[in-house]
């Protein structure tokens, strides 16, 4: 058609379509907003985030060589000592999902920032500590602060990095100190505590935690927390509660015994309070704890993976520790620096191996192998003797380990909090430190109750020797240590055969609401 001018000349029209002409033409598709670009920060802030991962971690073993110097300072019994250890883990990890959802809620950064300021103020307290009681509630606050920041730590990480070749480098980092934190504890403490003091094991944690504050507003960016959002209270005091409740009758179970009323009621009211955990959870307007992040088999295989390893692998610490310093006569230092090579094995497992296979590799390929390298490291341990040397017959086993731990932490780490939502982040990271943290403390009990049992059955069967009275007790002790690795090796193999189970082929992807298009 033509339009005409006031003259009569006509003038033509645009062509019409028959998009035009379509009385419900819709409008273009909207062109997809670019990825967000990466933050230029990133890696500053997974310097923040390492120090307070490696702060945790190391806090939970820092302690063990300095606690007999510290409980004869203070006057402890040999009853009470266990204290020290198990005030620190009953609070870490009856409190990590409640820790987790405080994250989700109130916003990862200010939790990270709030979790480190109480943990170095706690530390400072129990170095300080003028009596046993000071020292326990010192090492109870320890644990509820870290219950607050390690989630947060975690969960900032998760969507820090995207880029898939950045985040296998960044859990790589991660997964090296999770593993390698313990080892790196037992060596730090046997040289603060022959070169200094017992106390300086815990003021240690004051400048990390402190370095770590000064970078933290500076490098870390997150989301405020979400509007609206309520606290699962009765899903706190549940959950919390049958967490505490089990890992008390675990520790009591060695001085104890399984049979005990002080052993089997903790463990009983664990299990109903857990149950009742679920059941509330199924039902609650706000969980603490979203059924969604467990029923997924992949993010349920890499959690169980990650229980069974570190049940399997946190006797290691404690049996060679008294076999270097009972059976082989080491001191604190030397006892130390002998656990470098499984940490140095954690660290190139995790960083310069898993974190460059895993773009391109299945992730339960590489927990697998890892699983099955660390069993083989068991075996070897398994044929120590009283008379072993360090070189020929320790060093080879522990570097098996810290390879095969490597592998393994490394790829959980990314599986387990790929795909959850931004909104979750917080309590899947809980979620997968909690499990760690209960292997670590169920492995010890048990590992340490089989071990202690076999070494009495052997010196019994040889009392008749009294000759031989100290060389039947350290080889009863060594018996005793080749049974509990026998059996730790069972739970590595069994942990291969959960991931290459359950986990899936693909390399995971960065999680839920955080991820680019």
């Amino acid at each position: 058609m033509s339009k005409k001018r006031p003259g009569g000349e006509s003038l033509p029209s645009a062509p019409s379509t028959a998009a035009d002409r379509s009385p419900d033409r819709e409008p273009p598709a909207a062109t997809p907003a670019p990825a967000p670009a990466p933050d230029p920060k990133r890696w500053w802030a997974l310097a923040v985030i390492s120090l307070a991962q490696l702060m945790v971690i190391l806090d939970g073993t820092i302690v063990n060589i300095a606690l007999p110097s510290a409980q004869h300072a203070l006057g402890m019994s040999d009853a009470d000592r266990q204290w020290v250890i198990t005030a620190y883990t009953l609070a870490f990890g009856g409190l990590l999902l409640l820790g987790g959802r405080i994250a989700d809620l109130v916003g990862r950064k200010r939790t990270f920032v709030i979790g480190l300021a109480g943990f170095a103020a706690a530390s400072a307290l129990g170095g300080a500590a003028t009596g046993p009681g000071m020292l326990f509630a010192a090492r109870a606050l320890q644990g509820a602060f870290a219950a607050v920041l390690a989630p947060s730590a975690l969960s900032l990480l998760t969507t820090t990095f995207s880029d898939p070749k950045e985040r296998a480098r960044a859990f790589g980092v991660y997964g090296a100190l999770a593993g390698g934190g313990s080892a790196v504890g037992l060596i730090v403490g046997g040289l603060l505590t022959e070169y200094l003091n017992w106390r300086w094991s815990l003021y240690v944690n004051v400048p990390i935690a402190l370095a770590a504050l000064l970078g933290a507003p500076a490098f870390l960016r997150d989301r405020s927390g979400r509007r609206g959002g309520r606290l699962d209270v009765p899903g706190a005091l549940l959950g919390c509660g049958g967490l505490v409740a089990l890992v008390y009758g675990f520790s009591e179970a060695e001085p104890r015994g399984w049979t005990s009323p002080s052993v089997l009621t903790p463990l009983m009211a664990g299990v109903i309070l857990l149950a009742a955990f679920v059941w509330w959870q199924s039902r609650a307007a706000s969980p603490l704890l979203p059924l969604r992040i467990v029923k997924d088999r992949v993010r349920a295989g890499s959690l169980a993976t990650m229980g069974l390893a570190t049940i399997g692998m946190f006797g290691v610490f404690l049996f060679l520790t008294y076999y270097l310093q009972v059976v082989l006569g080491y001191p604190p230092v030397r006892t130390g620096l002998a656990f470098v090579p499984i940490s140095a094995g954690i660290v190139i497992g995790a960083t310069q191996i898993a974190a460059r296979l895993l773009p391109r590799t299945a992730p339960r390929t590489l927990m697998s192998t890892g699983m099955v390298l660390a069993a083989v490291g068991m075996v070897l341990l398994s044929g120590l003797t009283v008379h072993a040397q360090y070189v020929t017959h320790v060093l080879p086993a522990l570097v098996l380990l810290g390879l095969g731990m490597g592998l393994t932490f490394m790829p959980v780490y990314a599986t387990a909090t790929a795909g959850v939502p931004a909104q979750d982040a917080g309590v899947a990271s809980a979620a997968l430190n909690t499990v760690q943290q209960m292997g670590a403390s169920l492995g010890t009990v048990v590992l340490n109750t089989i071990a202690t049992g076999a070494t009495s059955r052997y010196v019994h069967s040889h009392s008749h020797d009294p000759a031989h009275g100290g060389a039947t007790l350290n080889e009863g002790m060594v018996h005793g240590f080749s049974v509990a690795y026998w059996c730790s090796a069972g739970v590595l193999l069994l942990a291969a055969l959960v991931a290459g189970l359950t986990v899936r082929h693909k390399t995971p992807k960065p999680a839920g609401n955080d991820a680019p298009a």
